[in-house]
């Protein structure tokens, strides 16, 4: 009898919260996401994303490595900013995350259509 790998329940797991860290510099703002983007708090950085734009913000880097879990509304949302800045102007660019985080790109072969950026 082979041994079966541990199951992870998403369902009964405990939610880490999400909390937004932002760092401005001029005309450039860095936000670090702190915990897990899921469908529960994922309008919370859409609404930071949101603000930040409309104060003028031109330059955004979303970096990823304080993500604990992702799941596919995490997804989507970066998805939609980054095709959201080549269409308006703006430039947007996320530090990758844990190899965790990371795995939901290669997954869903989304890795190419997001602006990676080098940690600074």
């Amino acid at each position: 009898m082979s041994a079966q790998p541990p199951r992870y329940d998403f369902l009964s797991a405990p939610a880490e919260p999400l909390s937004i860290e932002v760092f401005r510099d001029r005309d450039a703002v860095r936000l670090r996401p702190v915990g897990t983007l899921d469908l529960a708090t994922e309008p919370q950085l859409e609404e930071r994303l949101t603000e930040l734009r409309a104060a003028g913000f031109r330059e955004l880097i979303v970096d990823l490595r304080g993500l604990v879990f992702m799941d596919s509304t995490g997804l989507r949302l970066i998805l939609r900013w980054d095709a959201a800045a080549r269409a308006d102007g703006f430039t947007i660019g996320f530090v990758p995350g844990s190899p965790e985080i990371q795995r939901v790109f290669e997954l869903t072969g989304t890795s190419e259509h997001a602006s990676f950026v080098d940690p600074d």
